[in-house]
């Protein structure tokens, strides 16, 4: 792996401990999430939807970091090493955190911003307690 490679892992590694099920939600109550369920969907070949609804998060990243556990897991599951993110639609009706989550996984480090190492990643969600495929 080159250091680059390295860095970016180490960076997505510390943006999902920020979404460790620690600390406070915005209300004061005390952060303790219910992962409610992934949904998987092969769209075409390496096209991947992930539906995924939580309760208790503090925010959208919260329920982006459980989609982003599902793709890198499902990336896994299927041989590849890599996914790289599409788009994410979040939102929130009573208390339940909705994700619409779309990633391609592939072999190797696909171009783009938005790319993660599965194996680091799905590393990072079980230490964090984040559910996976």
């Amino acid at each position: 792996m080159t250091a680059v490679l390295r860095v970016a892992a180490l960076l997505q590694a510390a943006a999902l401990a920020a979404c460790a099920p620690t600390g406070e939600r915005g209300d004061g109550a005390p952060f303790a999430p219910e992962y409610e369920g992934i949904e998987t969907r092969l769209l075409d070949g390496d096209l991947v939807q992930f539906l995924v609804e939580m309760r208790g998060a503090r925010g959208s990243a919260d329920v982006e970091a459980y989609a982003e556990c599902a793709a890198s897991q499902y990336a896994l599951i299927r041989g590849y090493g890599f996914a790289r993110h599409l788009r994410t639609n979040v939102e929130e009706e009573g208390g339940l955190w909705r994700a619409d989550a779309v990633y391609t996984i592939s072999p190797a480090l696909p171009r783009g911003r938005f790319t993660i190492d599965a194996e680091v990643t799905a590393a990072a969600c079980a230490e964090n307690g984040i559910p996976m495929v």
